[in-house]
């Protein structure tokens, strides 16, 4: 498995991309979780999942020069072109700036939440996605796909 995913990343992923990861970035120890980051292309920003004590553990014990992740956040908001972001492991019903057009990627659920035609969010684990991560363009024709339809109070 652990082959099959690293092969799937490297296909898609070139040397200085830059890569969000929504979390759970290894389920087994800190060692093995070094060895296979420094098998993946990318500069990766690592948003927490619930499985990601030997991620913590890899960062604070590597080397000044040559930490694993480029960044480490709970959530985060990023802004791609002029599309903003709202990045977390977890998937939220509504969060910042929903009601503006912001879209939300996550991961936890494993597929298992059905997806919301009506909502610009949506499960970018690389089990819903043949096991490989997303570039932003294939993100973006997903989200061309949806109608967004406020549920809170702004609409």
């Amino acid at each position: 498995m652990d082959e099959t995913l690293i092969a799937n990343w490297n296909a898609k992923v070139k040397q200085f991309d830059t890569v969000y990861h929504l979390g759970d970035f290894a389920f087994c120890d800190a060692v093995k979780a070094a060895q296979i980051r420094k098998r993946l292309n990318g500069v990766i920003h690592l948003i927490l999942g619930n499985h990601d004590k030997p991620a913590l553990n890899m960062q604070r014990e590597a080397n000044i020069n040559a930490k694993p992740f480029a960044s480490i956040s709970d959530v985060r908001e990023v802004r791609v072109g002029k599309q903003s972001i709202w990045l977390s492991h977890y998937a939220h019903r509504v969060w910042n700036r929903s009601h503006h057009g912001v879209w939300h990627l996550y991961g936890h659920s494993h597929g298992s939440l059905p997806d919301d035609p009506l909502s610009n969010s949506f499960d970018v684990g690389v089990d819903c996605h043949n096991y490989a991560p997303l570039s932003m363009d294939e993100v973006a024709a997903i989200m061309a796909k949806k109608t967004y339809a406020s549920i809170d109070h702004h609409g």
